[in-house]
């Protein structure tokens, strides 16, 4: 061992800065005597140097960053297994009269509603939440129909409106879903939610 570094061990960096050194080397030996390089050219060259060691440099930092934040993301998202999650969505899955779904609000609104519907179309129930804040709310369904009847477990459908003062509201339906496993490819962390499918985190609401 002489504690010299191999070729195949220097990185792109090294071997870039290698090859411009011999190429600066091999120019300066055979440049002519008349006219040799002044020191601005040298000057300038290394500058280059500079810059495209700086860049790989650069890129290197950012692939070991990207490769820590997606560490990070797996370990957040690998917590959240066998926790439910709201998302944008429009399905409800009641369970021995039981459901839950959810409300994402763009701006306060003095009146928001959510309307049920059966497989066919039928409107099934009308909820009256009032006045509610920006942003998501949970909100539980315990399987009666308008007219206090019980209706069957399953899949139903349901859509939300809201209205400040007259003004229309963005409103936007959210399903829930619990997180059934997470996977990893190359567009990062994906979570695998029963009912829904595949979510990225960013498409996660609130977690429940």
């Amino acid at each position: 061992m002489n504690g010299k570094t191999s070729a195949s061990s220097k990185t792109d960096v090294e071997e870039t800065q290698d090859r411009f050194l011999k190429l600066l080397v091999t120019q300066m030996k055979n440049q002519d005597p008349m006219n040799p390089l002044d020191n601005a050219q040298v000057t300038s060259q290394f500058a280059q140097l500079s810059t495209v060691s700086g860049i790989n440099k650069l890129n290197d930092t950012m692939a070991s960053m990207m490769a820590g934040y997606q560490a990070n993301q797996t370990l957040q998202a690998v917590s959240m297994i066998g926790h439910g999650v709201l998302s944008a969505g429009s399905n409800i899955d009641l369970v021995k009269s039981s459901a839950l779904m959810g409300v994402e609000l763009a701006d306060s609104a003095t009146k928001v509603s959510v309307t049920i519907r059966d497989a066919s179309g039928k409107e099934v129930r009308k909820l009256e939440l009032g006045a509610q804040k920006a942003g998501s709310l949970p909100l539980t369904w315990d399987g009666k129909a308008e007219d206090g009847s019980t209706v069957a477990d399953g899949r139903y459908t349901f859509e939300v409106g809201a209205t400040n003062n007259d003004a229309k509201v963005t409103a936007t339906a959210l399903q829930f879903g619990l997180v059934d496993t997470v996977s990893t490819d190359a567009k990062g962390v994906k979570l695998n939610v029963n009912g829904m499918g595949t979510l990225n985190l960013a498409d996660v609401r609130q977690i429940l």
